[in-house]
């Protein structure tokens, strides 16, 4: 920093501290003022980008005894008054210029060449990394800031809702913009309710390029098929005979062809069978279809099937399908 940056910045007044301020007042100030303008806070505020440079630069001088000393010695001798710095071999006037008359205070032989210290470039000192996180960031620095590199845009939400269908074969849907224009988004196949999809630069604009549009995927409800994980879920009706004697039966499935199936003779109510590889396909795998077997309980009897059912019953009547249930019952 040029000396006379010094005479022209009150750099206790850009910390809102006084003159006779502790090193903890202004670590305090600086900590306040540098979480409010950091640029990584406030992208795209030229404002709080120079306000930022401003109190780091602040910090730099007060937070080393050596500088602040001659930062006041130079303030006390300069008075606010201006300084021209002079040319090669002299300055313009004949008078002796800034770095010239400062110079000696800095152990320097000419004009221009002290360097400038500070942190306005956007990093913060070590002992307030914690400012906003901490980690090791590229710039040797905790906390990883880099607020002088170009930043990407913020990425843009949005959702849809896609069919059962869709879900499980894949699908694009069509999403509008305000402004008309259409994006298209690829949904894969095998997606899960609820799961997000990336649209590439499709977000807001950003100086290192835009974000990326993240959809959010509701899956509708299918009336037959059900899903879990990677398995399909289907219920099946059989009748009585069927689930008694066993039956060869035909199943859905996800690609509408009907597949044979055995019912096991003997088969309650409730059971629930496998087909695999009958399920979903995805990268890791396909999963099963699971056949639960509903005995149909027949609403309606001609006079010969309900005649059937009583002989059915009649020759069954010593199977009690209750036995035990009393003793199991009790507390």
């Amino acid at each position: 920093m040029a000396s006379q940056d010094w005479v022209d910045k009150d750099f206790y007044k850009i910390l809102g501290v006084s003159k006779d301020a502790s090193d903890d007042d202004i670590k305090k100030a600086y900590r306040k003022l540098a979480r409010k303008h950091h640029p990584d806070q406030n992208q795209g505020d030229a404002g709080s980008e120079r306000m930022f440079k401003d109190v780091s630069e602040a910090y730099s001088v007060l937070s080393d005894s050596e500088q602040r000393q001659q930062y006041d010695a130079i303030r006390a001798m300069g008075g606010g008054a201006r300084f021209s710095a002079g040319g090669a071999g002299g300055n313009a006037g004949g008078s002796a210029g800034f770095e010239d008359v400062f110079g000696n205070l800095f152990g320097q032989g000419g004009a221009g060449t002290r360097q400038r210290t500070g942190f306005s470039n956007g990093n913060l000192p070590p002992e307030f990394a914690d400012l906003f996180g901490g980690g090791m960031g590229g710039n040797g620095f905790p906390g990883g800031f880099q607020s002088t590199r170009p930043q990407k845009g913020a990425d843009r939400t949005a959702s849809t809702s896609i069919s059962f269908s869709g879900s499980i074969n894949g699908t694009t849907i069509g999403l509008r913009e305000p402004s008309g224009e259409q994006i298209d988004v690829r949904i894969p196949a095998g997606i899960r309710d609820g799961q997000k999809v990336r649209v590439k630069g499709k977000g807001q604009p950003g100086q290192a390029g835009p974000g990326d549009l993240m959809v959010t995927v509701h899956v509708k409800e299918h009336p037959v098929f059900t899903r879990d994980g990677d398995n399909i879920r289907i219920h099946v009706p059989v009748t009585f005979p069927e689930a008694v004697l066993g039956a060869q039966i035909e199943v859905p499935t996800l690609t509408a062809e009907m597949v044979k199936m055995r019912v096991p003779a003997g088969t309650p109510s409730g059971r629930t069978l496998r087909l695999k590889g009958r399920g979903v396909k995805t990268a890791k795998g396909t999963g099963d279809l699971l056949v639960t077997v509903d005995v149909v309980v027949p609403q309606n009897l001609s006079k010969e099937a309900e005649a059937a059912v009583e002989a059915f019953r009649d020759a069954t009547k010593d199977a009690d399908p209750r036995a035990g249930l009393a003793a199991k019952a009790r507390l």
